[in-house]
């Protein structure tokens, strides 16, 4: 098992609508991303920035890996509007470095 952050760009205004959708994320989504392993996924907004940091456990693939999947394609094209994307949809994302840990 181990950890993986990355950041996301929220574009400006769209913290309650990010939030909502969230919080009513797709049944199949959540099953997908727990089946391949996903697991303790949180999302935190820096409002000053409107960067989204992400941390997750992983055992397999990421939830960044899973962007082959019928559902996942479908997310990205929900989410498009209130987040800076790739051209596939897709979110901009930047994988982080860890730098320290402490248990």
């Amino acid at each position: 098992m181990s950890k993986i952050a990355f950041k996301m760009k929220l574009k400006a205004g769209a913290k309650a609508e990010y939030k909502k959708r969230h919080d009513e994320i797709w049944p199949d989504l959540a099953a997908l991303l727990k089946q391949n392993g996903v697991s303790d996924y949180s999302i935190f907004l820096d409002e000053e920035t409107n960067t989204l940091f992400a941390v997750q456990q992983q055992d397999g693939a990421s939830s960044q890996d899973l962007g082959t999947t019928a559902i996942v394609q479908k997310w990205w094209v929900y989410m498009a509007d209130i987040m800076e994307t790739n051209s596939d949809n897709s979110p901009v994302s930047t994988k982080l470095e860890q730098v320290f840990h402490l248990d």
